[in-house]
């Protein structure tokens, strides 16, 4: 590996995770309107409007924690930066974002899909188990082929610095 310190995972999963929380609160929850984070909740529908109230703030909490980790995400690239980490090629860096995605995509499913059971992916359709199941294997299949990327970008890395091309990644 060459000189210096190697980069950080963590900014890479840090980002994934918040990145795509992002993507299920405004696509799946704002653009495509398909569920909310409470919506399979008998107290808070989302076909009233005091469901649809509760469920938009319960939202935007959901979206602060989101925001909290890409900031995270970035506060940990600086620290890597101050402590002379070496930067990321890009496979190594988003491969992790990318497995960061997958990994929020099966923490999420599991554990508010299946086992809370406070949202599904489809709640506007009755909350069919395949919708859930595909967003399950949807998110395995980010994981595995984000680490796929990212272990390319660390085996470049680790080449002696005379053997890599210059545009590495």
């Amino acid at each position: 590996m060459a000189v210096g310190k190697p980069p950080s995972k963590a900014v890479g999963i840090l980002f994934g995770l918040g990145l795509g929380g992002f993507f299920d609160g405004i696509v799946l929850h704002q653009i495509l309107q398909w569920h909310h984070m409470v919506s399979a909740t008998v107290e808070h529908p989302m076909d009233t409007l005091a469901g649809l109230e509760v469920n938009t703030l319960v939202d935007g909490f959901f979206h602060l924690v989101m925001w909290l980790l890409v900031l995270a995400a970035s506060i940990a690239t600086i620290r890597a930066w101050r402590q002379g980490r070496l930067a990321p090629n890009w496979s190594f860096h988003f491969g992790l974002v990318i497995a960061g995605w997958g990994v929020f995509n099966v923490v999420e499913g599991l554990i508010d899909h299946q086992i809370l059971g406070i949202h599904h992916v489809r709640d506007d359709l009755g909350a069919p188990l395949a919708w859930d199941l595909g967003f399950l294997v949807v998110g395995v299949l980010l994981a595995v082929a984000g680490w796929l990327l990212h272990r390319r970008g660390l085996t470049a890395l680790e080449r002696p610095l005379a053997d890599r091309p210059l545009a590495a990644g």
